[in-house]
């Protein structure tokens, strides 16, 4: 019998695009990658569970934090190439950078320019 992972369609290096949704406000998070394993895991635990490519390692988001996103939900699309997870957002914080997201640099006038102010000073949130 085929695992339900098996239908998704994981690129060369074995990973899958993630896209993060806040449940509530449906705000853009993050994007991220997953593993099969990291999917799995997702699944099981609750903990959204994320593919490092430059560390090669699986990590928990808010592991090291203290923000952790509490899985509602994985889908898929038509093609089972990409997911789009929502999630509780723990701490208001999903951006390693101190931001509610990570989609605060916008094009204007031919500038990239940063919308979002810094909630929490990465500092603050690394260094303990």
């Amino acid at each position: 019998m085929k695992s339900w992972l098996d239908k998704i369609n994981w690129n060369e290096d074995s990973l899958v695009p993630v896209i993060v949704q806040e449940n509530g406000t449906k705000q853009i998070l993050m994007h991220a990658w997953m593993s099969r394993d990291s999917l799995e895991k997702t699944y099981k635990s609750g903990k959204a569970t994320y593919w490092s490519r430059s560390r090669q390692n699986l990590w928990v988001k808010g592991e090291s934090s203290g923000h952790y996103q509490f899985v509602e939900s994985i889908q898929t699309d038509c093609d089972y190439d990409a997911l789009l997870i929502t999630v509780k957002q723990e701490g208001g914080i999903a951006c390693h950078t101190g931001r509610y997201h990570c989609f605060f640099t916008k094009l204007i006038d031919n500038n990239w320019i940063e919308t979002e102010k810094i909630l929490k000073k990465p500092t603050d949130i690394y260094d303990k």
